[in-house]
Order: C-alpha cells, then structure tokens, then sequence
C-alpha cells in the first residue's frame, strides 16, 4: 500500500490499523458491543479498494469517505457514529474546542496569536509534533502559558522565553549583589518570567556595617525593593510573579512572618518560609530555637535563641488570617530529587508556586497530562484508568519537552540561565485533573481506594518518565553535568525505578535531571475544563446573576463541569441527589487532602504546587496541626487559604501603588546610567557585550536596550 496525504500536507505510511481502531472507538458509543471482527472486515475492504486503484498517495479525506460507504452497507448505527466523528473534528480544526466565555477569553487574550486558526494554533504550539498536537486537541495533554503563548514567536522577532519562572542566586551580602539581583529580575519579567529569591544571605538587622552606615536595616528592608521591581514590569496585562523566601533559622525571620500584616508593604510577591527538621523538632519538644547568622565581612557572629513554638504559633496565625507565608520543608525538598547525592548541585529556591525548586538560574520548563480524559467507560461502573495509553503519552510528553527545551535554550533572557539550560536540562512533567478522574471513576478523593489508584499511576508516570528520558540519553548522551555513581545512588531514584529501568538509566545516564513536577495548572485547566493539578474540585457549583434592562435581574444556577458531565450521564437533577464520592474542599478532611498530595510526591522529583483550602471556621491549632501532618507525611511544601481570611478583602489603592513604582523607576534608571557612564560597552544586565548602532545600544546576549527603558 502507498503514502497518506494528511491535512497538513504531511505524507505517512499508510496503517490499516487506525482505520480499525477509528472504527472500534465508534463501535463503542453504540449499544453493541465492539466487533473486532467487523472492523477488520471494513478496513480490509477499504484498503483493498484503494489497492486496486493503484493510487501511489491517497488523501485521508478519501478512506474516511470510503469507511463511511462501508459502514452504511454494514453497519447503519456505527457509520452514524463515524460521521458525527468526523463532524466533530472538523469543528475542532477550525473553531477548536466548544469553549465558555471564560474559555474562549482565555484563549483568544492569551494564547492565540494574530488571529491564527485553532488548527494552527496547534500546529504552533505542538511544533508539529503530530502525537502533542492529537493529545492536546484530545483535552489530554496542554503546555504551560510561556509555551502556549510564545512558542514559535522568535521567529517574528519576539523576544519572549517558554520557561514560566526562575530562580535567581540567593542574594549575597553586598550591595551589588543587590541591584544587580533586581536588574536581572527586571530583565527576566521583560521576557515573560517569574522570578524565586531567597534573602537567607542577607545579614540581619542591627548587624554591623563597613560604610557610612554603623548598621544595616536587614533582609526585610530589601523585600519591598524586589516586589516594586516585580510590579514596574507589565508581561501582557499581568504582573510579574516573585516569590521571596527566608530560613527559618535567620535572625529576621520574625520580621518576615509578619512583614505581610502591613497592606502597604511587599504587595507584588509571595513570601515562603524554609522551615527545616530541626525546628520542627524543637517545636514537637517544646524547645527554644537558635537563630543565627555568620557576618563574614565584618567576623560578627550573631545567635538569639527564641520559643519556638510561639514562632510556630505567629506563623500559622498569619496564615491563617492573611494566607502567608507559605512552608517549604527544605530538608525533605533537599533530599528527594535525582541529584541529591551530587554535592556540587544545590537548590537555590522555588519558582514562584513553589513546584519547582531550581539551582541558581534554573528555569521551570513544564506541561501537564489530563488524567481526567484517560478514564475508559466514565460515570459507569465499568470505569476504569487507560494505562498504557497513559504511559505513551508520558513518554511523548518527555519527547516533548525536550524539543522545547531545544528550542528555548537562546530564548533565556540572561546568559547565566542560557548556560544553565544547556548543564542540566530540567523539564517539569505533571499531572492535572486528578478530582475529575475520581469522579468519573466512583472514588472519592483521599479515600485508601484513591491512594491505591495514584500508587498505580505515579509508578507509571516516574517510570516511563525516566524510561524516555535514558533513551534520549542513548541517542543525544546525557545531561552534560551527569555523574553516574551520584544520579545512580539517589535514594529517589532507587526507590522509584523498576529493575529494567534503573538498568537503563545505569547503561545510558538520563537526558535530564529533573523530570516531573505538578503545577498549579490554574489557566490551562480553566482552559480544557478540567480540575487543577492534585486538588479536589472548589465547588459543586455557582450562582450567576442575569442582569436585565426591563425585569428583575435573575439568578441561576451553574455546576462545575464535571459535575454537569456527571448529572447529565447519571440522570441527577439535585444537587442533594449527588453520590457520596463527590469530593469538594468543603466536605474534605484535611489530613485527606494531605494524604493525596504525600501519595504523589513520593514519585515527583521536583515539588508539587497546591492550596489546602479550607473553611472559615478553621482554627489556628487547626492549622498547626495542618503544618505538622504536612511535614510527617514529607511534603516539600504547602499553603493554605482559609476561605474568608483578610487576603480576600485586600486592596491597595492605585495611586499608592502608582507612586511607589515611580519612585522604584526613577531608582533602577539612575543604577542603570550609572553603570552605563562607567562601562558604555557592558551589558548591566548580564555582562555582555553592547553593540552601538542608531545613536542606542542594544545587548548581544540578553537584548537589554538602554533605549527602551
């Protein structure tokens, strides 16, 4: 048999087998069962047919119109089905997916490029991967928002990475390190990415000093200077994203749990605590804790002991009433990851949703799987998980990301990340629509049935996952920072990897040293309709006003989607009808939602980005003991939102905010010319080379133009 002449032009070996299977998957929405047989029967015809035509190429427009001419003759009901198919996908190509308005918003304001078609949005965003392109018109597969956005763009100019976030060193102690930590944050928010700080180095307020000053203001002061740099940077309508870390252990920790009860201060970023075991520990024995810093300038050494369960205690009420900070628990953080045992790799801090820690100017390189649209049979009791064609789509997955990362590697703002990319080649696999699969499978969400089934997928995910990535490593070598006895003796790895695989990994190394991460998926699950990331579904539903000119507004009722799918199929018209295994945050014990989110950690290499939402009348020991489990069941990291907390009521007026931005502005421009008088021919940015054409300058390396500030 000859070539297929796909839409796009591509031509590919014809494969009697995906007629089969196109014919079996409309035999399935019959109320027959599915004949092999006949499906065989149909697609030997059609080939035969064209056989006989001595076609060398056929278009795909024609068998399907020859597998529908069959299906008439034989089977009337699957032919029905075939067309409807058929129908569908045409719509898919030309409108894409039936989307709400919220959807369609989404879609049209951020991802879709000058008015490009759905079908060459895909063709875009997949770079003609035909497996990536099927699996994201299929709801199964989406990229992150830098990819989606700006994937193929470069090409027209467009200076825009497809990393969504980095992590920058960890400030040093000097002012340099200072400003320029800001100017390369401002560059990074320029090219579209969020930004990870970590001011632990930072000496402490009331700490000593070598210039005019006897003393200097502390880590704190210098919060508010990264966050105004974060809100002067516009990246198509939003703000930049921070986030702003500080040990648990520094003499300013406390000044930092609180720094947020102040409305006015540090108002464009999300601060994080690095909690470590041995507070923990103190704080499960009841003992004061150490706080501590080295000033290597000046030979200070500066320790205060403190009560550490009242510190536990000021942290998890400021949580409580206002959302932050945030935990990360930095020893678990530190120790379960492919290079743990390297001791010339470390971490530097989190992105800013804290599902991936990276090293001094990692970046985050991330697409997630539907798990919700790999469920056979959904809302039946024949549900049941599609495994091996999730295991394909890892693996896809990884393919792709990889691709991306290739095409990425000169699109970094700074030079220090470019090479960085290039060492380690980090990519961040997740999941999605893990509530939705539950729902569709009868399982209530934290439930031992639920933990049971995520084991099953996870072994899956962290296998296949490393299984692509050696084999990529077979045909490319590994990552160019790969030590073997080092990635080999992780205890991640060796806990994770099935006998074949780590014998794999063992021969050919692994392409990429950080694989799977799990997301917050906000967007793009809003996008797909599906549930985001780990986390249960919000809510069964909403009310939505209908405003009128002539009557009285009106008020109605909308489900979340999958409920509406669930009522739909099931035949339920009250809420109160709904079967017990539907989960939401308000009926959810919070040790089951920890539960879950500990079950799928234990295969994620990186961290995991969720919110443990819960209700208004949750307590402070509540939370407590919230922070606790967490920590016991090795969590990286966790956040909680309390529904009516103070964060909900925020609000900064315009022109405060307006005035401090100018102020911030007028700041950086004059460290900027300041630098530019003194070395006309350097970067300030990055370091590199300028090139001075039309009375302007503009950087080889980074792009950074003094003109365009």
């Amino acid at each position: 048999m000859g070539k297929v002449v796909k839409r796009n032009g591509r031509v590919v070996d014809y494969d009697q087998s995906k007629i089969e299977i196109a014919i079996q998957k409309a035999m399935a929405e019959t109320d027959q069962a599915v004949d092999e047989a006949c499906a065989k029967s149909v697609a030997d015809q059609v080939t035969k047919e064209f056989v006989e035509k001595g076609q060398d190429q056929i278009g795909i427009e024609q068998i399907q119109d020859a597998v529908e001419l069959k299906l008439m003759q034989v089977r009337p009901d699957v032919a029905k089905k075939y067309i409807l198919y058929r129908e569908e996908r045409t719509r898919l190509r030309e409108q894409g997916w039936a989307m709400n308005d919220l959807q369609r918003d989404i879609y049209e304001k951020k991802y879709r490029y000058k008015g490009e078609s759905f079908e060459d949005f895909l063709h875009r965003v997949s770079g003609n991967n035909e497996a990536i392109e099927k699996a994201i018109r299929d709801k199964k597969f989406m990229p992150a928002g830098r990819i989606l956005a700006g994937r193929g763009l470069h090409k027209d100019g467009k200076k825009i990475t497809l990393s969504n976030c980095y992590v920058m060193p960890q400030v040093e102690d000097n002012i340099e390190s200072i400003f320029d930590t800001a100017k390369w944050m401002a560059r990074t928010y320029s090219y579209g990415g969020g930004v990870g700080l970590t001011l632990s180095r930072l000496r402490p307020k009331g700490a000593k000093v070598n210039n005019a000053a006897s003393s200097t203001t502390g880590a704190v002061s210098f919060m508010d200077l990264y966050s105004l740099t974060t809100g002067l940077i516009g990246m198509r309508g939003r703000r930049g994203a921070l986030m702003l870390n500080l040990d648990c252990f520094h003499p300013d920790i406390l000044d930092f749990i609180d720094v947020k009860n102040d409305l006015e201060k540090v108002t464009s970023a999300n601060i994080s605590v690095n909690v470590y075991d041995d507070f923990m520990e103190a704080v499960e024995k009841g003992e004061d804790y150490t706080l501590r810093f080295d000033v290597e300038a000046t030979g200070e050494k500066i320790r205060r002991d403190i009560d550490s369960k009242d510190m536990f205690r000021t942290l998890a009420k400021n949580n409580w009433a206002m959302a932050e900070p945030g935990i990360l628990y930095q020893d678990r953080i530190n120790s379960w990851h492919l290079m743990s045992e390297d001791e010339s790799f470390a971490y530097a801090g989190v992105n800013p949703c804290a599902e991936e820690p990276l090293p001094a100017f990692g970046s985050c390189n991330l697409s997630s799987i539907n798990l919700g649209e790999f469920v056979a049979k959904p809302f039946t009791k024949y549900a049941h998980f599609e495994f091996e064609s999730f295991a394909r789509l890892v693996h896809e997955g990884v393919i792709y990301l990889n691709q991306v990362l290739d095409e990425n590697m000169d699109l970094h703002p700074l030079k220090a990340q470019r090479d960085l990319s290039r060492d380690l080649r980090q990519i961040g696999l997740g999941i999605m629509g893990v509530a939705d699969m539950f729902i569709k499978m009868g399982i209530s969400y934290g439930s031992s049935e639920s933990l049971n089934l995520i084991n099953q997928i996870g072994r899956v995910l962290v296998n296949e996952a490393l299984r692509q990535s050696a084999l990529l490593a077979k045909e490319d070598g590994p990552f160019p920072r790969y030590r073997k006895e080092k990635v080999l003796a992780s205890p991640f790895l060796k806990s994770n990897a099935d006998k074949d695989v780590y014998a794999l990994v063992e021969e050919y190394g692994l392409r990429n040293s950080q694989l799977l991460t799990i997301a917050p998926t906000g967007t793009i699950s809003t996008l797909l309709g599906c549930s985001n990331g780990v986390e249960p579904i919000f809510q069964i539903s909403y009310t939505r006003k209908s405003e009128s000119l002539h009557t009285e507004d009106t008020y109605y009722t909308v489900y979340t989607q999958i409920i509406k799918d669930l009522m739909e199929v099931q035949g339920i018209t009250k809420e109160e009808d709904l079967p017990d295994y539907v989960i939401t945050t308000s009926n959810l014990n919070y040790k089951e939602r920890i539960n879950v989110q500990s079950t799928w950690q234990q295969f994620i290499d990186a961290s995991i980005s969720s919110t443990v939402n819960v209700p208004n009348e949750f307590t402070v020991e509540e939370v407590e003991d919230l922070y606790k489990y967490a920590w016991e069941m090795g969590l990286k990291g966790v956040t909680i939102y309390r529904d009516g907390c103070e964060r909900s009521g925020i609000l900064i007026s315009d022109e405060a905010k307006k005035n401090r931005i100018q102020k911030l502005q007028d700041d950086l421009n004059r460290e900027i010319a300041k630098q530019l008088v003194e070395d006309p021919d350097t970067c300030p940015m990055c370091g590199g080379e300028f090139v001075h054409t039309s009375g302007c300058a503009e950087c080889k390396d980074c792009g950074y133009s003094p003109c365009a500030i």
